[in-house]
């Protein structure tokens, strides 16, 4: 039974799971606009501050990509599922070297064993938490661009050596960092380096570089390993719902630099996994008006939630 339905009743569901090809269709663009304005906004004023916010706001909507991808792999990115499917490939998967076939497979089995031992996550939460040394030599190993270049480096490796062994694949499944994407990545490696050379075109030669390969192999790491630490780090190992799980409280920063489309709500998407997540604050609102709140594990920023997970540690 979804866990949702312990707390909220059909009726009141419904009406958050109903999808919208046209919310849909406003997200991908809001994305990819949000992209095409941080470069321009260089190319307008180009000076090391605008050219250091656009990496910043590039890597967060890469982040973006990757939770649109994650709406259409819980088929909720748009109401017909060929659509769905198409965009959630090709428009927010394989620009990010992600594949949405491989990543839905590998994500339902997370919500299904939610930190349980069968969870592939809990390999993740289940280091935290941990001292304060240790993740800033986490977040200087992404910023740096050492955990980015590592990840690249293994997933190409990965891809050649199980090209076309499914069995294979299906067997490095517990490689977090490489196996949900290393699928046919010589399908991904075209749309990736294509952007690239387009922004090579529409400005100076080196832009691609610096406005899809550096954000990749830096700030979209960082944020991406701060959301996973604000999910499932340092919660509780059980099969909980409203503790096993993190929602993170977010403002307007936060929202644009590190939790893009509503992906602060994750107790709220675990509850319901098909909601969209333009209704989960709806779906939050809901819960706490049944007085849910003082038992739902929640954090008022993503500095408390790296709080909890260390960072207040020595």
């Amino acid at each position: 039974m979804t866990p949702g339905k312990t707390y909220l009743s059909t009726d009141e569901i419904r009406p958050l799971a109903e999808r919208s090809d046209r919310m849909g269709l406003f997200l991908v663009a809001h994305c990819w606009g949000t992209i095409a304005v941080a470069i321009s906004l260089f190319g307008i004023w180009p000076n090391p501050l605008t050219f250091l916010l656009a990496v910043i706001v590039i890597g967060s909507r890469q982040l973006g990509l990757a939770i649109l991808m994650h709406e259409a792999a819980h088929n909720a990115l748009f109401r017909n599922r060929r659509i769905n499917d198409f965009v959630g490939e090709w428009f927010c998967g394989r620009p990010i070297l992600a594949e949405l076939g491989a990543y839905r497979h590998y994500h339902l089995t997370h919500h299904r064993f939610t930190q349980t031992d069968k969870d592939p996550d809990l390999v993740l939460s289940s280091k935290f938490p941990t001292s304060r040394a240790s993740l800033r030599r986490k977040f200087f190993r992404d910023l740096t661009g050492q955990t980015g270049v590592k990840q690249l480096a293994g997933q190409i490796a990965m891809s050649l050596r199980l090209a076309g062994d499914d069995d294979a694949i299906e067997a490095a499944a517990s490689d977090f960092a490489q196996a949900f994407k290393a699928r046919d990545l010589w399908k991904s490696l075209p749309v990736f380096f294509g952007i690239i050379v387009a922004l090579g075109l529409i400005g100076e030669w080196w832009w691609g570089l610096a406005f899809w390969l550096l954000p990749f192999l830096t700030w979209f790491l960082l944020v991406l390993r701060v959301r996973n630490i604000a999910e499932h780090g340092a919660t509780e190992q059980s099969e909980d719902p409203l503790q096993n799980v993190r929602t993170t409280l977010a403002g307007p920063l936060a929202r644009l630099l590190v939790a893009p489309y509503w992906v602060n709500y994750h107790l709220e998407h675990h509850m319901v996994m098909h909601v969209p997540c333009w209704r989960l604050p709806a779906m939050h609102k809901l819960l706490m008006e049944k007085g849910l709140g003082p038992r739902m594990k929640t954090a008022s920023s993503y500095w408390q939630a790296l709080g909890e997970a260390g960072w207040k540690h020595a």
